[in-house]
């Protein structure tokens, strides 16, 4: 098995497009009321599905995982804090240096982190 689909259950699936749309810079290749889908790769895609239509119902809601984004530098970090922050979306973590790498985190309308960060290098 190879995952490829990373499905987020979301309270509007049209406020999380608007989010999304402006994260990753790109249309979202299906919608309707209670579902959005992203492809973030050639392989991988990220999906919005309304929580009170997820069959079975789901318990858990955003904050308990998060979205990883890979950059290459200190300064993509930090451009990206400052997209977020002119776009009015939370910054949960400032840009930090942590043992993995450069890292700052946000959060989507329902709470899903999303974190960017530089890999340390070695």
């Amino acid at each position: 098995m190879q995952p490829d689909c990373l499905i987020l259950y979301v309270h509007s699936p049209a406020e999380s497009v608007l989010f999304y749309r402006s994260l990753l810079g790109r249309e979202p290749v299906e919608q309707s009321p209670n579902f959005a889908m992203f492809m973030l790769n050639d392989k991988t895609m990220l999906g919005l599905w309304a929580a009170h239509d997820v069959q079975p119902t789901g318990l858990h809601r955003g904050g308990g995982s998060e979205i990883g984004i890979t950059v290459e530098t200190d300064t993509e970090v930090n451009a990206a804090v400052a997209a977020w922050k002119a776009s009015g979306w939370p910054v949960l973590q400032s840009p930090t240096s942590m043992d993995f790498g450069f890292t700052a985190v946000t959060a989507d309308p329902d709470g899903h982190r999303v974190r960017v960060f530089r890999p340390t290098q070695g």
